[in-house]
């Protein structure tokens, strides 16, 4: 066997079955649709700290996926071969909000549609979904809530603050309540009438109370 007859195997001939124009017109319209699901998160963020990184991952899952499927459906022995080699791939990214496995599915999922050639549902599939996202994101469903934290030095001003406060918001619960020598400690979850805050300043002309905080709350974390 000669080397150029290394050369002449099926596997060879194989690779150049590809059109170039058709993985050049994939891999366009996998970097528009991953543009346009970097905006749509861009403009439906609504946590603590943006992270261009992660949305900029978007842009490269599209491309990449369109990438792999468009080699994967080309060649039957490539397709077992990418998946022996996905399948030892480990992915330990933390995910900081649910609504960011939404983006990552919908940016794979662009691209194994666009890699298999199905480009308008590729297409139309992305255009409802964000608009459905950023209609939804851009709804106020119901009022922020807020949780109150109250610190004083007995019950009678602890019972004169929970009464300003009730006639100052719309909805008011307690969550918890401890109380031990140095005083007690109040938190409760309230809703306010028109986003005022300004009673709460009026707490430090009671006597007996020492610290009040309020802040903002999702039910995951306090901001």
């Amino acid at each position: 066997m000669s080397f150029q007859d290394v050369f002449k195997s099926s596997f060879m001939e194989s690779v150049t079955e590809f059109s170039a124009v058709d993985t050049l017109l994939g891999m366009v319209f996998a970097l528009v649709i991953g543009l346009f699901i970097f905006m749509v998160y861009k403009k439906t963020f609504k946590g603590v700290m943006y992270s261009s990184g992660f949305a900029l991952t978007l842009v490269g899952l599209s491309l990449v996926t369109t990438l792999v499927i468009m080699a994967v459906t080309s060649n039957v022995v490539l397709s077992l071969g990418m998946v022996g080699a996905l399948s030892i791939v480990r992915f330990r990214a933390a995910i900081k909000e649910p609504i960011e496995i939404v983006y990552l599915f919908w940016s794979i999922a662009s691209g194994i549609v666009i890699g298999a050639g199905m480009i308008p549902l590729a297409v139309i599939g992305s255009a409802m979904t964000g608009v459905i996202l950023l209609v939804f994101a851009n709804r106020k469903m119901h009022e922020s809530p807020y949780i109150l934290i109250l610190n004083c030095d007995d019950e009678e001003s602890e019972e004169e603050v929970l009464h300003m406060t009730q006639k100052a918001v719309k909805r008011f619960l307690v969550k918890s309540k401890t109380v031990n020598a140095g005083g007690i400690e109040l938190t409760a979850e309230i809703r306010l009438k028109d986003a005022a805050t300004s009673f709460v300043n009026r707490f430090h002309e009671i006597e007996g109370v020492r610290n009040v905080t309020l802040v903002s709350y999702n039910g995951e974390y306090m901001s």
